[in-house]
Formats: C-alpha cells, structure tokens, sequence
C-alpha cells in the first residue's frame, strides 16, 4: 500500500463524513437561527426552547436521510473491501 493510496483513501472517507454530515448540521443551524431570531422578536430567553426543536428536527432529518446515509456508507465500504482484496492478492 503506497502513500498516494492511503491519502486517497483518507480523502474520501473524510468527503463521505462531510456529505453525510453536511444537511444534518445545516438543518440544525437553520433551526437554531429561526428560534433564536424567534427569541429576540419575543424576548423570551427560554434555554428549552432552543434545545427541543433543534434536536427533534436534526433527529427527524436523521431518520428521513437514514436509507442515503446507509447506502453512501455501503458503497464506501464495498469499495474499499473490493480494493483491499485485489491488494492482497
């Protein structure tokens, strides 16, 4: 196994955790902007009110996302284990 090899592999487990991420923590930064624009509008500073939809909906978003998430992963993984065993041979 070279290095060139072992950077791109790096390089693309790093990109796959990024995509993967990437709408789960936009949609709670959303929701985190809405409620705290919400907070000042109304002047209620209630530390729940910021907790409860952010995690509800970054959990919801989770869940809807779960069947992407799960096959990006899997392609990765059957990539690499393809990969490894022509290596190893």
């Amino acid at each position: 196994m070279t290095e060139e090899l072992l950077v791109e592999i790096l390089k693309d487990a790093f990109t796959n955790a990024f995509i993967i991420l990437l709408p789960i923590l936009a949609v709670a930064m959303i929701v985190g902007i809405i409620v705290s624009i919400f907070q000042a509008v109304t002047s209620i500073q209630e530390m729940t009110l910021t907790f409860v939809p952010k995690i509800f909906l970054t959990v919801l978003t989770v869940v809807v996302l779960l069947p992407w998430i799960i096959d990006r992963l899997t392609t990765f993984t059957e990539k690499y284990f393809t990969m490894f065993i022509t290596l190893i041979r």
